[in-house]
């Protein structure tokens, strides 16, 4: 079974977390069913931007790295409080362990920049939200990222990132590729309606 660790930070966006949760929930019980997802977060119940609360599987402390595939990184608000969580010193020990191990991670819009701030992408190719005058792009610059800023998802080695909420399922389907194969992403995706 390969896991799927889905880092929630207080104040992310639900649907950017929701691809992740279906996607990798859809091949479970319909494509090749090698995949499992556990919620992880900081709090014992986190709100997301639009203000309903979820209760993570796993409070972070009880992380262990060893047990998983891949981590998962939704975007969220910062009006919601999003980079006190993502930007705390558990979640970016999260996001450098993973790398170290060379283990796939998927965000998606600014949860590239908690990425960025750890330090893993310094030097390395990634993006992040697009409008507002490329507010977002320019914070994940800062951190020695070198930014591409018209890809819709950019993939530099084991890391994903993408440029805005449109893009979350395809980063989602991107990752089940990643940790299944081509094949049975495609028989997810048509399953699911997408093709």
């Amino acid at each position: 079974m390969k896991k799927v660790c889905l880092l929630l930070a207080n104040g992310f966006e639900a649907v950017e977390a929701s691809v992740f949760t279906d996607v990798i929930g859809w091949n479970n019980f319909e494509g090749d069913g090698t995949t499992k997802l556990v919620t992880v977060g900081a709090r014992d119940t986190l709100k997301c931007t639009w203000n309903f609360t979820v209760t993570p599987e796993l409070h972070i402390k009880d992380l262990n790295v060893d047990d998983f595939h891949a981590l998962a990184i939704p975007g969220g608000f910062e009006e919601a409080g999003f980079y006190e969580d993502a930007y705390s010193e558990d979640f970016l020990s999260v996001i450098k362990e993973f790398d170290r191990q060379g283990k796939i991670i998927a965000s998606i819009c600014v949860g590239s920049l908690p990425i960025g701030k750890s330090g893993v992408l310094n030097g390395r190719k990634g993006t992040s939200y697009s409008l507002n005058d490329r507010k977002r792009q320019k914070e994940l610059a800062q951190f020695g990222v070198n930014v591409i800023p018209d890809q819709p998802i950019v993939i530099d080695n084991n890391i994903i990132t993408s440029y805005n909420p449109a893009t979350a399922f395809d980063v989602a389907f991107t990752l089940l590729e990643l940790l299944t194969s081509k094949e049975n992403t495609h028989n997810v995706k048509r399953l699911m309606g997408f093709i």
